[in-house]
C-alpha cells in the first residue's frame, strides 16, 4: 500500500497555507492557498535541436505500446522529442515501468508532459490523501524504491505546455470562456501549488475531487478556485457555451450528449484560436483531428485502441496497436 502521509481531513483546518507565520487555515475557499508572487515555472527543460518533434496520446502505464511507438517513429532521443498529453499510469501493464521511462526521457530532454487526472490521482494516493482506485494498476509504483523520486519527479511537471510557436497542449482542452493567455495563467498557478512545498501540496489534496464549482468564475479562492482549474484542464468534455462542465458524458460525437451542452471545442471562443490545441483524456474521439485547429491524441490504447503520436513539422500521424490493451503487470524491465 502506498505511504500514509500526517495530513487528512481531519487535520485541515490546523494546516497553514500561506507564509511560516501567517495564521491563516485551511478552507475550502481560503484566498491564501495559492501565493502567485512565488512562481515556479512551469516550462520544459531547455530544448536541444530537434529533428521531429510528436504530440504522444494518452499512455496510461502501456509501456509496451511506448516501446513499439519508439521503434515506429524511427525515435532517436539525440534529435527528436516527445510530447506527451498526459494519464501516463493507470490501467495498463505496466506504470512504473512507464512512469521511469518517460522521467528519464524527459531528463535527458527528448520529452515533456502535462499532467492529466490519473496522474494527479497517483499524486494524491502517494500523499495519504485517497485510496488506489481498483482498476488501476498502479500499487508497484508505491512500492518501488524510486517512488519518491518518481512522484516528486512527477507532480513538478505542468498542466499546460507549447510543443512549438504553433502549437499548445494539456491534457483535456481548453474551455471556450478562457484565452489562451488566462489558460496560461492558471496553469501556472496550479502548477506552483503542485510543485511547492508538500505541506501546502498536502493540504489541498484532500479537496481534489468534486464537481463543483462546475464554472469559472474571476473570484473564485482557495481549494476550489484550484480543484475548478484542474477540472478544466483534466477532465473536461462537454460543457456550455459559457464553460459550465458536464462529467458524466465519455462516449463518441455520435451519440446523444445532455441538453445544453456540446465538445468544450465546438463553441466559439473569445478569441480566436492562434494555436492548433492538442489533447488527450477522450478516448472515444480514437485520437482523431477534429477541425484544423483542433487535435484529439487520445486513441484508446489502454482499452484496446491504439497509441498515435503526431508530427508536428507535417501533421503525419503514427498509430501503433501494439502493446495495447495489456492489463497485467509484467515484471519490470525498464532498466
Amino acid at each position: 500500500m502506498p505511504p500514509q502521509h500526517k495530513n487528512s481531513k481531519n487535520n485541515l483546518s490546523k494546516i497553514h497555507l500561506d507564509k511560516p507565520k501567517s495564521k491563516a487555515k485551511m478552507t475550502l475557499n481560503n484566498p491564501t492557498l495559492v501565493e502567485p508572487d512565488k512562481q515556479i515555472s512551469m516550462m520544459a527543460p531547455v530544448s536541444m535541436p530537434t529533428r521531429h518533434a510528436y504530440v504522444v496520446g494518452d499512455l496510461q502505464g502501456s509501456y509496451q505500446a511506448l516501446l513499439a511507438l519508439k521503434d515506429a517513429i524511427n525515435f532517436d532521443e539525440q534529435q527528436d522529442k516527445l510530447w506527451f498529453a498526459g494519464d501516463l499510469v493507470a490501467r495498463g501493464e505496466n506504470s512504473l515501468a512507464t512512469l521511469r521511462e518517460v522521467k528519464r526521457l524527459c531528463e535527458a530532454g527528448a520529452a515533456a508532459t502535462v499532467l492529466g487526472n490519473h496522474d494527479l490521482t497517483l499524486i494524491s494516493v502517494w500523499r495519504g490523501a485517497s485510496t488506489p482506485r481498483k482498476k488501476d494498476l498502479t500499487l508497484p509504483i508505491f512500492a518501488a524504491p524510486d517512488c519518491d523520486v518518481l512522484l516528486n519527479w512527477l507532480r513538478k511537471q505542468s498542466l499546460l505546455l507549447y510543443p512549438d510557436a504553433q502549437s499548445v497542449l494539456t491534457h483535456a482542452g481548453i474551455p471556450p470562456n478562457w484565452t489562451l493567455a488566462e489558460a496560461e495563467r492558471l496553469a501556472e498557478e496550479v502548477h506552483h501549488l503542485l510543485a511547492g512545498s508538500l505541506e501546502r501540496l498536502d493540504a489541498f489534496l484532500p479537496f481534489l475531487y468534486g464537481n463543483e464549482p462546475n464554472v469559472w468564475h474571476h473570484d473564485l479562492r482557495g481549494a476550489a478556485r484550484v480543484r475548478c482549474i484542474i477540472n478544466y484542464f483534466t477532465r473536461m468534455r462537454l460543457c456550455t457555451a459559457q464553460g459550465v462542465l458536464e462529467f458524466s458524458f465519455k462516449d463518441s460525437l455520435n451519440e446523444p450528449m445532455p441538453a445544453g451542452f456540446r465538445p468544450w471545442f465546438e463553441w466559439p471562443t473569445v478569441e480566436p484560436r492562434t494555436r492548433r490545441m492538442y489533447f488527450g483524456h477522450w478516448a472515444a474521439l480514437e485520437g482523431q483531428p477534429l477541425t484544423p485547429e483542433v487535435c484529439a491524441t487520445d486513441g484508446g490504447c489502454v482499452w484496446g485502441g491504439e497509441l498515435c503520436a503526431y508530427r508536428l513539422s507535417d501533421g503525419q500521424v503514427f498509430k501503433v496497436k501494439t502493446g495495447c490493451g495489456l492489463t497485467l503487470h509484467n515484471d519490470d524491465n525498464s532498466q
